[in-house]
């Protein structure tokens, strides 16, 4: 394995599993590993792991883990020389990332300039037009309700409403005529401002029922750039994701080398460097069309690893130490099936958080199952946070194989003393419609959630 040369004290700047995930690969790369936490977080296992550790505040996320002074305090104090950013939380923010670069500290990511080209959804849609990558029918941000009327009775319902600055599957709305859009407009640009400071929204064509699929990429600062296969996340709650494979059961490999193809073309086009990943749509007859860029580590991206053998996170580090990749697109051989089922504190058939002590633990293990996670017995899941508590992957020769391992690994895992999502992927595993490979993002809100959602 090739170490860290120019970068060695690394603070990690997040929590949970991916904290623990990052401090892994940092030992393994032969460097030094500062955790950071809230009171909240005092007793949370990547503090325990980490090299150092530095409290930055209180629970809030406002007031530790999005606290950018607080964060800047505790690089300076541990003489960090590298930033990790994991998903979530300052990942994606410019802001964060050009002072680390003006204050000559590395960001285990992209450059600002490109976060803030990729996280503009509007920007990165021009982005996309200009580096031949399929679109999907719509607009640059709208400013009236007329210039909002015309856009949509030209592109015809339904359209989406979306945040220009929106992530994460939020700030998105499904409208059918223009009755509906006269109301909804006005309620959609303040929901933006309201939830990410911008209040600009454009609108899309809203594709009926698409597979949500996405490609995972690394793009050193030589120029380098290659995909690492695709991953289908059409399982989602109200637009956020409960399970990923990789690959995708619906589309064909001609599909896929083309989807790859065109995030590698994206990703040169902005000058990405790092692990990033190409969000797409597909519709029933495999057109693609490109939704967004996360130029960050995502949660699911433990199935491209195992059926990759590519260490992503510990990539990212050696890219931003100067590290060329040492293969190409041809060396890249994907191979078997993956599948990543998000373990939640959350009411298995509503999805409300319920976190809480955990009075009993028992994690699955045996061939082809990995678990990441932060939890332990005794630990208590606090309320400020995400719902995350732990990802089980499972790996088999195929998707059939997949599935059987994915059972039994789920029926092993216990947690007592608060909900989890483990009865819920029980239950999808042997949904017909999910077995057939066909499913759409409709499947859960339409079929499990009902009047529920």
């Amino acid at each position: 394995m090739k170490k860290l040369d120019n970068i060695k004290r690394i603070l990690i700047a997040n929590r949970g599993e991916i904290a623990i995930r990052a401090i892994r690969a940092i030992r393994e790369l032969g460097g030094e590993s500062i955790a950071i936490y809230s009171e909240a977080d005092k007793d949370s296992m990547h503090v325990r792991l980490a090299d150092y550790a530095i409290c930055i505040g209180k629970a809030p996320s406002d007031r530790s883990y999005l606290n950018i002074p607080s964060i800047l305090s505790a690089i300076e104090i541990s003489y960090a020389d590298a930033v990790y950013p994991g998903y979530g939380f300052l990942a994606e923010n410019p802001d964060f990332a050009a002072i680390l670069e003006k204050s000559n500290i590395k960001f285990i990511g992209p450059r600002s300039e490109t976060i803030q080209l990729t996280g503009d959804k509007a920007a990165a849609r021009k982005a996309a037009e200009e580096a031949d990558v399929p679109i999907i029918p719509g607009s640059p941000p709208v400013e009236t309700l007329k210039e909002a009327l015309e856009v949509a009775d030209k592109i015809g319902y339904p359209v989406l409403l979306k945040a220009a600055a929106g992530g994460g599957g939020r700030g998105m709305r499904v409208v059918h005529s223009s009755q509906e859009l006269t109301r909804l407009l006005p309620v959609a640009q303040r929901e933006a401002e309201a939830n990410f400071g911008d209040s600009r929204v454009y609108i899309e064509k809203y594709i009926v029922d698409p597979k949500h699929i996405e490609i995972q990429i690394l793009a050193d600062e030589h120029g380098n750039v290659v995909y690492i296969g695709d991953r289908e996340c059409s399982v989602q709650r109200r637009h956020q994701k409960l399970l990923e494979e990789s690959p995708s059961p619906f589309i064909t490999d001609e599909v896929r080398k083309k989807m790859g193809e065109a995030a590698v073309r994206f990703a040169k086009h902005v000058g990405f460097t790092g692990a990033g990943t190409v969000e797409f749509i597909v519709d029933r007859e495999m057109n693609f069309y490109f939704i967004e860029m996360n130029g960050r580590i995502q949660v699911e991206h433990p199935v491209s690893e195992m059926t990759s053998g590519i260490d992503l996170v510990a990539w990212q580090m050696l890219i931003a130490d100067g590290k060329k990749l040492d293969f190409t697109q041809k060396d890249i051989k994907n191979t078997g099936h993956a599948i990543e089922f998000r373990i939640n504190a959350e009411d298995p058939e509503t999805f409300t958080p319920n976190p809480g002590p955990i009075k009993e633990l028992y994690l699955p293990g045996g061939f082809g199952v990995r678990v990441d996670t932060h939890i332990y017995k005794g630990y208590t899941v606090p309320p400020y946070y995400d719902s995350l508590i732990a990802k089980l992957i499972v790996y088999g020769k195929d998707r059939e194989e997949a599935i059987i391992r994915g059972k039994r690994a789920l029926t092993e895992l216990v947690v007592e003393g608060i909900k989890t999502t483990r009865d819920f992927h029980l239950k999808l595993l042997d949904d017909p419609e999910f077995i057939s490979g066909k499913y759409t993002t409709s499947l859960i809100d339409n079929k499990y959630l009902g009047n529920k959602g």
